[in-house]
């Protein structure tokens, strides 16, 4: 099993946005450099995000995306499935007809694994990812901004 370019760069994205959101909305002009993302690609995937009441954006001078929900409450899997990316490793996308129409013998290690990684991403929020000292440092190294301080 291997996420697809979409979902992963959804997840980059969506990292990327909530990290400079404080400033005011972002821009996919913004989120495509930082990330090297294609514009036009992001704009397919900000429109599904969109859908998906993940993201909400504000047109005009000073306009861009923000997140439409608490950063807590967006989980990894809320970004890829919202994105069409499929969280399902079963060659038969569930049906049970992956061997000549029937089950094949794999089939319940497949699908107990589908699970298994639904749940995993379900439990990784983007808050979470947000105070992660280590991410912080590596996005602040990369992109050249300055790291709030996780001192209270």
């Amino acid at each position: 099993m291997r996420l697809t370019s979409r979902g992963r760069y959804a997840v980059s994205a969506m990292i990327d946005l909530s990290i400079h959101q404080s400033d005011g909305p972002v821009t996919l002009k913004r989120i495509s450099e930082n990330q090297s993302i294609s514009l036009s690609y992001l704009e397919q995937l900000f429109a599904r995000l969109r859908d998906s009441d993940l993201v909400a954006g504000t047109r005009g001078p000073g306009g861009g995306y923000i997140l439409a929900r608490d950063a807590d409450k967006i989980s990894i899997a809320d970004i890829v499935l919202a994105v069409d990316e499929p969280l399902d490793i079963t060659e038969c996308e569930g049906r049970m007809d992956c061997h000549d129409g029937k089950k094949c013998a794999a089939h319940g290690l497949w699908s107990e694994l589908s699970a298994r990684l639904h749940e995993f991403l379900s439990g990784i929020y983007l808050g979470e990812l947000m105070r992660d000292g280590k991410l912080q440092v590596e996005v602040s190294h990369r992109q050249r901004v300055e790291v709030p301080s996780m001192s209270a």
